[in-house]
């Protein structure tokens, strides 16, 4: 058997230097493979960070309006329960106009009569008027001054030249509010051409 001389064996240097470089190569692989990771999971993260934000976001948006909600309802309630009263107040205030008839229509001669009659007219419109400024019902002021169409209806116009236009000399029907809201209007005579 004859050894061929062509076929050369690597020297043991160059396997280590092959090693070697191989070695680098798959490190080489290896951190890459790791960047590639480390950029993935940074990605998600950004992602899921974002996803957080948004979630954030949506939460306090809807807890903000679940409290305006809350409130409007609150305010709500408040009004129904304030004016709620405003159909039963109405029917009352004929009863406030019939007590106050009664109180003046006594002559001061039979003032003395029917004192005790009085008298009990008397507290009962005073009670009347306890319970009416309980619940926000006030009567309006219109005797003397000047005609308010938001608050006034004009019956009658008069002449009186000792008094400025328009206003009020004498009220037929008394006027209500309840909380600061018309209940209803005063029926007024007013007067007319006087000074301005």
């Amino acid at each position: 058997m004859t050894k061929n001389k062509n076929i050369e064996m690597p020297e043991t240097e160059d396997i280590e230097k092959n090693k070697s470089e191989f070695q680098d190569e798959e490190n080489n692989l290896n951190e890459e493979n790791n960047l590639n990771e480390e950029n993935d999971k940074s990605e998600q993260i950004i992602i899921l960070q974002e996803e957080i934000a948004k979630l954030k976001d949506s939460y306090l948006r809807a807890c903000a309006e679940s409290e305006n909600t809350k409130k409007r309802c609150q305010i709500e309630i408040e009004k129904n329960t304030k004016f709620a009263l405003s159909t039963f107040a109405k029917e009352l205030l004929p009863v406030a106009d019939n007590l106050h008839r009664a109180i003046t229509s006594v002559s001061e001669e039979q003032k003395e009569q029917c004192k005790a009659l009085l008298e009990g007219v008397e507290m009962t419109q005073k009670e009347l008027s306890k319970v009416f400024a309980k619940f926000g019902i006030k009567k309006i002021d219109s005797l003397d001054r000047i005609f308010d169409p938001n608050f006034e209806q004009v019956v009658q116009e008069v002449e009186d030249p000792s008094k400025p236009a328009g206003t009020v000399i004498a009220e037929l029907q008394a006027g209500y509010l309840i909380n600061e809201r018309i209940l209803r209007e005063a029926m007024v005579i007013v007067t007319k051409g006087g000074k301005k």
